[in-house]
């Protein structure tokens, strides 16, 4: 009583490989916004390569794979890293006399361990050497590990 009706004609089942590389694109690109390591970015690119190389020309499957490896090994080894530089969040400017600390100082006077004067970026601290023994003498050039009250504690340059 009820026949399964015959369509007149068929339509393609298979969907186009460009398509299956774009939509893989789009989710890897997806996927990307929750990890925001930039990783699936890369692959992302390397997708959407694949699509247009695969929707302008009639290579194979492998070889559409390859332009993806290809070029998502270019892009996690070229772009990736300047972009994540790009994004990186700035340093906290220092201030104060947190950022004396690491600069390069001049001995004014000697340095011993209960007295002496350096020069840190045109002003004059007081200061002492980081290990009690040791003695800088002026012109010395040495570097401030931190700041204790008004009084520079320094060690000598490499």
């Amino acid at each position: 009583m009820f026949a399964a009706a015959k369509a007149d004609h068929a339509y393609p089942v298979a969907m186009p490989v460009a398509l299956i590389w774009l939509i893989a694109a789009l989710v890897l690109a997806g996927a990307e916004a929750l990890t925001g390591d930039m990783f699936l970015l890369m692959l992302s690119g390397g997708a959407l390569a694949a699509s247009g190389i695969s929707w302008l020309t009639d290579w194979p499957l492998w070889a559409d794979g390859a332009v993806f490896l290809i070029v998502s090994v270019l892009l996690l080894a070229l772009v990736r890293p300047a972009l994540r530089r790009k994004l990186a969040p700035a340093k906290a400017l220092q201030l104060g006399i947190k950022a004396l600390e690491g600069k390069n100082a001049l001995v004014l006077d000697r340095v011993a361990r209960d007295n002496g004067q350096v020069k840190i970026e045109g002003e004059v601290w007081t200061a002492r050497p980081l290990n009690d023994g040791d003695v800088f003498e002026p012109g010395d050039s040495v570097t401030v590990v931190h700041i204790e009250g008004a009084t520079a504690v320094v060690f000598r340059d490499v």
